[in-house]
């Protein structure tokens, strides 16, 4: 496992300013970029404890902050994370690595969401161990939400991965709007729980 992240190693120079303009290109064209926290929103109560895992830019947080949520909001990328504070203040920014995340306050959030293709940014190898990092930062009836293209994490490999990080898939989508899930979907959405936390079917329906 290298210790770079992909975010750096496989993109291009000026790729995280390219990035950040190209969103604030879609706000002024007044194109919708808060689905995603719309469903965030939809799994959670009022109020609640939201960690935004590779925040970028902030749209995601920001729009789980404007609806009543105390969110924080972490990447690696330094010039996205200014982007964030500039255009989407309201959260608390941390520049952290996802893979070794360690807050401080060792605080735990009701729900933590990775959209934006993140988990296929981390170094190659350090998928499970930015898995366990994020349960690590779950709280006990916590929900993880992960997004990605299928092409770039074949679904298999992440449910494995899933599965090695003490973490079990509850519902899949096939878009943030709850399209419904088919195995030649180019995007996977997974709502997903501690293990250790999740009572079994069979168990559960005994009485």
């Amino acid at each position: 496992m290298t210790s770079a992240p992909r975010w750096f190693t496989d993109t291009d120079d000026g790729h995280s300013q390219s990035y950040a303009d190209h969103f604030r290109e879609l706000v002024a064209e007044g194109v919708d970029i808060q689905g995603e926290a719309r469903l965030i929103d939809a799994l959670i109560a009022p109020g609640s404890r939201v960690l935004d895992a590779g925040c970028g830019q902030g749209r995601i947080g920001a729009a789980l902050h404007d609806r009543g949520h105390r969110v924080v909001g972490v990447d690696i990328d330094e010039v996205l994370l200014e982007a964030a504070r500039a255009d989407h203040p309201g959260p608390d920014y941390v520049r952290a690595d996802l893979t070794t995340l360690d807050l401080e306050s060792a605080e735990v959030f009701d729900a933590i969401v990775c959209a934006g293709n993140v988990i296929t940014f981390v170094a190659p190898g350090a998928e499970v161990p930015t898995l366990i990092s994020m349960r690590r930062h779950l709280a006990p009836d916590g929900v993880l939400v992960v997004g990605f293209q299928t092409e770039r994490y074949a679904v298999a490999d992440f449910d494995r991965d899933l599965a090695a990080a003490g973490l079990v898939l509850e519902h899949r989508f096939a878009t943030w709007h709850l399209g419904p899930w088919s195995d030649d979907a180019e995007f996977a959405v997974s709502v997903i729980r501690d293990a250790s936390r999740t009572t079994p079917l069979e168990e559960s329906s005994d009485g």
